[in-house]
């Protein structure tokens, strides 16, 4: 086996008083691919900084082989004391490297590097960090949150590019998909220790309940040990006669382990405050038109949305995605056509630039808007303190400003508020930013839950297939598309991803191949592909088979008898029936698609 690049070993390091981490370790293997996981605040970004040797841990070794190099991507680049983002990309070159390879990744990422940095949005100066990153092609890539601020083609292109790069990768994401598609391997920060897996994020949830699930029975065989003994001490006939000192000091360090063994952190507890129920119709759109300087955003747009929709809104930066979700709600009147809000609907918004948040506030001031120490949620009133704890704040914070909370905290704080607001349709504007994995879990099951309707933007793919059943995409020049299903039911029917603003990045320069933009692709393919023409051929069979088992169903169903004999069988019967006559629906969308495009290019 090669000797690793980089290696950290027993890291440990104190931070305001508590341990931050305790024994943590890293090991990069050239053309490693390393997911690097935990909870907020569990030190990940910490970590990171120490292997890249911006910051001195307390205790432990780092070791980076002779001649390695190493590049960091924080997560708030500094680009003072440049005149422009190409000036800034250049400065991370070492003698020898390729500077046209700056220039193409400026390019690719949508720059023309004449922009001044005091100019830039936190997705343009993300992105000129980008490119500062991976200009030289280091030994070692060290990630922190790389799809921060990025829009849907922006991550996609820098996916491919990754995949493609030859350097040795640690990455920090809360992008499910991101780290599905690029990790080998996965090491979890968890109580300032680090444990390895040897697969891939996609293996990684179910192996970290697996062993959260071996600590908690660890520590009921320690409890039930525990108390084996004090009956022995209360009861034991040698008890009577004598203490039995030995036992007794076994008995104190059972005490003691229990004491100081680690205990799993707290989830965030989410309850959403449900307002009266609206009517059928939450919105309705009609011909809705809406520019801004001669430039159109939204196009004879028009739509329905029922209560109970869960709806996304998918575009690059700059489509107007923000735009469209204000008319949608009533917040921009539109240039042309009508927007119909329905009866009784109450509106909790999430606003993803943290607007509503003034950082001279406190935390409690936030949460109770400045009145009292009580939060009416669900229906209940809790103190704040409480409602605090449930969203991992500690008490010691309620007096703290905002302006100290972290990006997670504060993406959790609002959460809280919004949360907190009767609705009965809920606005959640790129609500997955800074969010943690677990957190989002439980915002993905709240979104499932939630009795009322949702209208969300994001550019998380994973989190748009997991919570909404339609997708509303920018189809550009101001025109927007319904398709049925998440982002990659989308993709199934459309053809291809989000489209980039302007010319289309390739993944990796210097590849002639990789020329042509995602969004190109279809026009210049003078043949169906295997997986289209395998497609084509074999969905006709599927079809078929689901209208027999749709059939059987139905006929299992017909019985009027089920339902009082087994209702969990007529429960799974109709489940069943559903996801039967929604796949049979999405196949056949799905070759009439192709059929249509083998007749176009056979034309």
């Amino acid at each position: 086996m090669a000797p690793p690049l980089l290696l950290l070993k027993d890291v440990r390091l104190t931070f305001g008083g508590r341990p931050l981490l305790d024994g943590a370790e890293i090991s990069v293997s050239a053309g490693e691919r390393l997911g690097l996981v935990g909870r907020n605040g569990s030190g990940k970004s910490t970590l990171l900084k120490i292997a890249a040797g911006l910051v001195e841990a307390d205790g432990g070794s780092r070791f980076v082989q002779p001649g390695a190099t190493i590049r960091y991507l924080p997560q708030e680049p500094d680009l003072s004391g440049f005149a422009t983002t190409r000036a800034y990309v250049e400065a991370g070159l070492a003698p020898g490297d390729d500077e046209h390879r700056a220039a193409y990744l400026l390019m690719a990422l949508g720059l023309t590097g004449d922009e001044a940095p005091a100019t830039l949005s936190g997705g343009e100066a993300r992105r000129a960090a980008l490119a500062r990153t991976l200009a030289p092609e280091p030994d070692i890539l060290l990630l922190d949150e790389p799809t921060n601020h990025l829009d849907l083609p922006a991550i996609e292109w820098l996916e491919a590019e990754l995949k493609s790069s030859r350097s040795a990768l640690v990455l920090i994401s809360h992008d499910r998909r991101f780290l599905e598609n690029l990790t080998r391997a996965t090491l979890w920060l968890d109580r300032g220790r680090t444990r390895k897996l040897e697969k891939g994020f996609g293996a990684f949830e179910a192996w970290r309940d697996e062993q959260l699930a071996q600590e908690e029975l660890e520590r009921h065989k320690l409890d039930r040990q525990i108390e084996r003994e004090k009956d022995w001490l209360r009861y034991g006939v040698t008890a009577r006669r004598k203490r039995n000192m030995g036992r007794l000091r076994a008995l104190d360090d059972l005490r003691e382990k229990r004491r100081t063994q680690r205990k799993a952190q707290g989830s965030v507890q989410l309850t959403v405050t449900e307002g009266a129920s609206s009517g059928a119709l939450v919105v309705e759109a009609k011909s809705v038109s809406k520019a801004y300087d001669g430039r159109s955003i939204v196009a004879d747009f028009s739509t329905r949305i029922a209560r109970g929709d869960r709806i996304g809104l998918v575009g690059a930066n700059g489509a107007g995605k923000t735009t469209l979700l204000n008319l949608l709600t009533g917040v921009l009147a539109p240039d042309e056509g009508v927007i119909r809000i329905g009866a009784n609907v109450e509106i909790a918004t999430l606003d993803q630039k943290r607007a509503s948040l003034d950082p001279s506030t406190t935390l409690r001031e936030a949460l109770t808007h400045g009145r009292g120490d009580t939060v009416e949620v669900g229906g209940q009133t809790k103190h704040v303190v409480s409602y605090m704890k449930d969203f991992l704040f500690g008490p010691e914070q309620a007096g703290s400003p905002l302006s100290a909370l972290s990006g997670g905290e504060r993406g959790r704080l609002l959460l809280a508020r919004a949360l907190a607001q009767p609705s009965n349709l809920l606005v959640l504007d790129e609500p997955t930013n800074d969010l943690d994995l677990e957190t989002l879990d439980l915002l993905q099951e709240m979104i499932g839950e939630y009795p009322g309707t949702v209208i969300l933007v994001s550019h998380d793919r994973d989190f748009l297939d997991r919570t909404v059943d339609a997708v509303i995409a920018s189809e550009g020049g101001g025109r927007w598309q319904e398709y049925a299903g998440g982002y990659a039911d989308m993709i199934a029917q459309r053809g291809r991803g989000v489209d980039a603003r302007g010319p289309a990045a390739t993944p990796a320069s210097e590849k002639p191949k990789a020329t042509a933009s995602p969004a190109a692709a279809p026009a210049a393919r003078k043949k169906l592909s295997f997986k289209d023409q395998h497609a084509l051929e074999t969905l006709p069979k599927r079809i078929e088979k689901l209208e027999a088992d749709i059939a059987k169903l139905a006929a299992k169903l017909a019985d009027p008898q089920l339902y009082a004999k087994d209702p969990k069988a007529f429960a799974k019967t109709s489940d069943d029936l559903a996801k039967a006559e929604a796949e049979k629906a999405a196949s056949e969308e799905r070759w009439l698609e192709l059929e249509m495009m083998r007749e176009e290019l056979a034309g």
